[in-house]
C-alpha cells in the first residue's frame, strides 16, 4: 500500500501514469527524456530517495517562482529557464502562485527544505515597491544565490535581470505618434509595482518628446492585469476621446480591444491598440496585435548564467542588467482617424 501511494503521489505531481513512474524507477526504456526528467523532479520535490541506480544522475535543484501561469509570458520565461538549467545539469522546481493559494514566502520555505542550490524569482514580491525586502535579505545572509527578474529594488543587494520598461513605452508612443495619433492613453497595472511605475515614466517621456504633451495624468489608468481590467480602462480612455491606447500587457490589450468593440468601434480603423510582452498567441488575435516584445530568451539565458556563476563561487555585480525591447508592428495599429470616433453607449453592439 505504501508503494502504491508513493507511485500515485509521484505520478500526480509529474502528470504521468503510475506505469510510467514504474518504468523510470526501474530504468526501463520507452520513456521520453522530458517525461523521465519530470518523474525525477517529482521524486526530489516530494522528498523521496531515488533508487540506487538513479542516484548518480541526481542533479542540483533550482527553485523557479513565477506569479502565475495564466499569463503566457510567464510560461515562456519558465520554458527558457528550465531548458537552460537542464543543459547545465540542474533541475528547475517550478512554483506558480495563484490568488488565494500558496504564497511566495511559503514556496521559498519549501524550496529551502528541499535543499535547492539557488532560487530565481520572476516578477515576484520584489516587484512590489511597498513589499518587505526582509524575505530576500534573509536568503542573501544565508549565502543562497538568487536572481530577480523584472522589478528592480535598490534596497536589495542581488543581481537583477529586467526588460527596459521605460524604453518600451517610449517606443509605443513614438509609433503611435508617427501614425498621427495625438490623444493617446495608457492602461497599465497598479502604481505600486515597479514595472508599472517604469512604464508610466516611459509613457510620460514619450508623450513629452513626441507630442509636446506634459499634462497626461488623466490619460493614465491603473487597472488589473486581466481582460476585464483592460476593458474597464479602455472605457475610461475612450470617454476622453483617445484614438490610441498603450497597454501594460497583451492581456490588458485584449480587454481594450473588447472594450472598443463593445462601443461599436473598430480596431484599428477607429482605435489603435498596442500590447506589451509579445505573448505566443498575439500574432493570431483578431486583429494581430502590435506589441512590445520582451527579449524573453536573452533574459532567461542571462538569468541562468548569472545564477550558475553565483553557485560556482563567482560574485556577480549587485546591480540591474537592462535588456532592450523590440516593437513588433502588426495590424492593431493604423493611422489616426480623420476625426475622433463617436463614442457609443457601452451596451451597443459592434458595427456591421
Amino acid at each position: 500500500m505504501a508503494m502504491t501511494m508513493r507511485l500515485a503521489d509521484i505520478a500526480a505531481h509529474a502528470g504521468v501514469s503510475e506505469a510510467t513512474v514504474s518504468r523510470v524507477l526501474n530504468g526501463r526504456a520507452g520513456v521520453a527524456p522530458a517525461t523521465r526528467q519530470a518523474v525525477l523532479t517529482a521524486l526530489d520535490v516530494l522528498g523521496y530517495e531515488r533508487p540506487p541506480r538513479l542516484r548518480q544522475q541526481r542533479t542540483g535543484l533550482i527553485g523557479l517562482i513565477v506569479p502565475e501561469l495564466t499569463n503566457p509570458i510567464f510560461p515562456a520565461f519558465a520554458q527558457v529557464i528550465e531548458n537552460a538549467l537542464a543543459l547545465s545539469g540542474y533541475t528547475a522546481v517550478l512554483c506558480a502562485m495563484t490568488p488565494g493559494g500558496i504564497r511566495e514566502d511559503d514556496y521559498t520555505e519549501l524550496l529551502l527544505e528541499r535543499g535547492v542550490s539557488g532560487i530565481i524569482f520572476v516578477n515576484g514580491e520584489h516587484a512590489d515597491s511597498r513589499s518587505d525586502r526582509t524575505r530576500y535579505l534573509r536568503l542573501i545572509e544565508r549565502g543562497l544565490p538568487i536572481v530577480l527578474v523584472n522589478g528592480y529594488r535598490e534596497d536589495v543587494e542581488a543581481p537583477f535581470i529586467s526588460n527596459d520598461d521605460v524604453a518600451s513605452l517610449e517606443m509605443a508612443v513614438a509609433h503611435l505618434a508617427s501614425l498621427g495619433h495625438r490623444r493617446i492613453g495608457l492602461a497599465v497595472g497598479q502604481d505600486r509595482f515597479v514595472p508599472s511605475i517604469r512604464k508610466t515614466e516611459g509613457f510620460r517621456r514619450g508623450m513629452a518628446e513626441h507630442l509636446g504633451v506634459t499634462d497626461v495624468g488623466d490619460l493614465i489608468v491603473n487597472t488589473l492585469f486581466t481582460v476585464e481590467g483592460g476593458q474597464a480602462a479602455a472605457q475610461r480612455l475612450l470617454d476622453l476621446g483617445c484614438t490610441a491606447i498603450c497597454c501594460g500587457s497583451d492581456i490588458i490589450a485584449i480587454g481594450a480591444i473588447r472594450g472598443a468593440r463593445g462601443r461599436g468601434l473598430r480596431v484599428p480603423e477607429d482605435v489603435s491598440v498596442v500590447g506589451f510582452d509579445d505573448s505566443p498567441l498575439t500574432p493570431y488575435l483578431d486583429p494581430p496585435l502590435t506589441t512590445i516584445r520582451q527579449p524573453v530568451r536573452e533574459m532567461g539565458l542571462a538569468v541562468v548564467s548569472t545564477l550558475l556563476e553565483e553557485i560556482g563561487g563567482s560574485r556577480v555585480p549587485r546591480t540591474e542588467l537592462l535588456y532592450r525591447p523590440e516593437l513588433v508592428v502588426r495590424r492593431s495599429t493604423a493611422p489616426a482617424p480623420a476625426r475622433l470616433p463617436v463614442v457609443a453607449d457601452a451596451s451597443a453592439g459592434p458595427r456591421d
